[in-house]
């Protein structure tokens, strides 16, 4: 048997996935067909973040979660998220030229509100929506990272400052 035919039996096996993407973490069937990208229908997986899963343990409310959702939408919106290609428009041998849209500008505006709401981006809250909701850090990820007085906060506690964080949020957004 082929080396190809294998693999994919393999991946049948594990309903679609392979070994290596099963392990890096949760993954769901998307409910509904998407088109690719020669516009076949496919029924692609997604990885579940950090609100999906406590969304879906009942640890937050919809709202909570909505508010999570708008406050990443707004980040990803200020271009404030660490992953991303080189400017390619800058000069060489020269200073970048920093082009912010107006919608950039208000996106960044309304996220410096939404953290001063928390207690600022050095707090414990603002820190972990930065991260978690912001960078889409898991909150394991996030406890090991960060942490107060020397040491590593506990992934409960770390857990539990989301939690009231996204209350805060839901608060700030009024939903």
């Amino acid at each position: 048997m082929s080396r190809v035919r294998r693999k994919h039996q393999r991946a049948i096996v594990l309903g679609g996935l392979t070994p290596e993407r099963a392990a890096k973490g949760d993954v769901e069937l998307l409910p509904r067909a998407i088109a690719d990208e020669q516009g076949r229908l496919a029924r692609p997986y997604r990885a579940l973040d950090a609100l999906s899963l406590m969304a879906k343990k009942g640890t937050i409310s919809p709202a909570m979660r909505q508010a999570g959702d708008d406050f990443h939408a707004l980040f990803v919106l200020a271009h404030l998220d660490p992953l991303r290609a080189p400017d390619l428009d800058r000069l060489p041998h020269g200073a970048p030229g920093l082009h912010l849209s107006l919608r950039q500008a208000e996106a960044r505006k309304k996220i410096w509100q939404a953290l001063k709401a928390l207690g600022g981006a050095a707090s414990p809250a603002g820190s972990c929506v930065w991260d978690v909701v912001g960078c889409q850090w898991t909150v394991k990820a996030w406890a090991l990272r960060a942490g107060w007085a020397g040491r590593t906060l506990s992934q409960e506690a770390a857990s539990g400052i989301l939690v009231g964080a996204l209350g805060v949020l839901q608060a700030f957004y009024g939903l």
